[in-house]
């Protein structure tokens, strides 16, 4: 059988289960087994198969993923994040679009403690969107830098999608946190800039208004207490691993102790506190630990059948650049997220793009930064991305799809504007990675 028929017998099914609302775990599943059975010879195929799904998720490769969600629990759970956002709010002042500067400075933050886009988007979109329709901010200026800044989390670590692209893509996950580090921080230059252009030549969209002058010794005071701890986080997650210091397993464990630390030095780290932390951060692990799971033995089916390796000759052959091929597969990354959940879409695409871009001499990190900032420009895009409909649900009453829709626009360009800058200038993903690990 060619390999294109190999991938319609196999993609087919697991994309129609998926479209009956089948959860993305159990559709994958679903057709392991099948697959398994029909073309790993039977009962012993299946009988592999759980082998296969055991080894999966005994990795210690994926620790991470549970430790960065105690860490991004306990933050909101112990409001730690809200701290956070006032102190913010203390220094920017006057300066006009300040809420959506404090938006994008909350994201930023955010990423570094919590990982989670989802949570940054409800905690930003339920305190700082109100606030903005209050001062008279318009729509776009006021749910776009939220929309933007929240996939910050997939871009500065702790990331807790970096680890799963680590894990399916089996490329060093210390060398993808280093990696994606200024393509994150290059997002919210980005941000910054055009809030600040866009308000300067429309300063219809984020009105100015009155602010109660806080002294110096405030500010200082309150950055003292609610940000210089939050150093020491940082440092246990991302220092340690730079430092050689940590493995990534390692240093997610420093960073989730670091983080219950500060809540218990805070007299946040009540029962009550570290109960739902625990539970709320155990939900979701199991989730992702169970769709990793099918997916590893998805990619090995794959390669099983030989539809992989054929397939990437294939894609050798073709009569177009190198380059071409991988910023095609970066666009369709992009174009998936419209319609798919980010996790479906690395489940889905990873087993196949990397052998091609690793075949066609590509450094398979810079392409994991393309890969993860193009899963942020799909959520954040009309009309299925994941973030709008997390955005609607915390976005002021009476608040339209449209409207959401039409205030996501610039900041997906300007995430296709750093897709192409890290795409002819790749020295900026790989350049800090190779200080680190030569």
């Amino acid at each position: 059988m060619e390999w294109y028929f190999t991938l319609l017998v196999i993609l087919g099914p697991l994309f129609m289960l998926m479209l009956m609302g089948l959860p993305v775990a159990f559709a994958f599943f679903a057709v392991n087994l099948v697959g398994a059975y029909i073309l790993m010879g039977g009962i012993a195929g299946i009988e592999q198969l759980v082998l296969n799904t055991v080894d999966s998720i005994s990795s210690f490769t994926l620790i991470p993923i549970a430790l960065f969600m105690i860490m991004g629990e306990a933050m909101f759970q112990s409001r730690i994040a809200v701290d956070l956002m006032d102190t913010l709010d203390k220094w920017f002042g006057k300066l006009r679009g300040r809420l959506a500067l404090m938006a994008v400075g909350g994201g930023v933050l955010f990423s570094t403690l919590t990982g989670n886009s989802m949570g940054s988007i409800a905690l930003l979109g339920s305190s700082l969107t109100p606030e903005m329709e209050k001062r008279g901010y318009k729509k776009e200026m006021s749910l776009g830098p939220i929309l933007g800044s929240s996939g910050l989390a997939i871009m500065i670590p702790p990331s807790s999608l970096a680890v799963v692209l680590g894990v399916i893509a089996e490329i060093s996950i210390g060398q993808i946190l280093i990696g994606i580090i200024v393509p994150g921080l290059l997002m919210a230059v980005l941000y910054v800039v055009y809030i600040i252009g866009r308000c300067t030549i429309s300063p219809e969209l984020a009105p100015a208004f009155d602010v109660q002058p806080v002294p110096l010794s405030e500010k200082i005071s309150s950055t003292i207490v609610n940000i210089v701890p939050l150093t020491l986080v940082v440092f246990c997650v991302v220092g340690v691993i730079f430092l050689g210091i940590a493995t990534p397993s390692e240093a997610a464990a420093t960073g989730a102790f670091a983080t219950l630390f500060l809540a218990l030095i805070k007299r946040r780290l009540t029962p009550q506190v570290f109960g739902r932390t625990m539970l709320a951060s155990s939900n979701i692990s199991v989730m992702v630990l169970l769709i990793v799971s099918g997916a590893v033995t998805f990619s090995q089916l794959l390669a099983f059948t030989g539809a992989t390796y054929d397939m990437v000759d294939a894609v050798l052959s073709l009569d177009v650049s190198p380059s071409t091929i991988v910023f095609l597969m970066v666009m369709t990354v992009v174009l998936m997220g419209m319609f798919m959940g980010p996790l479906s879409i690395m489940l889905i695409t990873l087993p196949i793009f990397v052998p091609v871009v690793i075949q066609l001499g590509f450094d398979p990190i810079w392409f994991a930064a393309l890969f993860l900032v193009a899963i942020e420009t799909g959520a954040t895009s009309p009309p299925f991305g994941a973030a709008l409909f997390v955005m609607k649900a915390v976005a002021p009453r009476g608040t339209t799809m449209g409207e959401i829709y039409k205030a996501a626009v610039p900041f997906i360009i300007l995430d296709l504007a750093a897709i192409l800058i890290l795409f002819f200038f790749p020295v900026l993903v790989t350049g800090p990675v190779g200080l680190m690990f030569d």
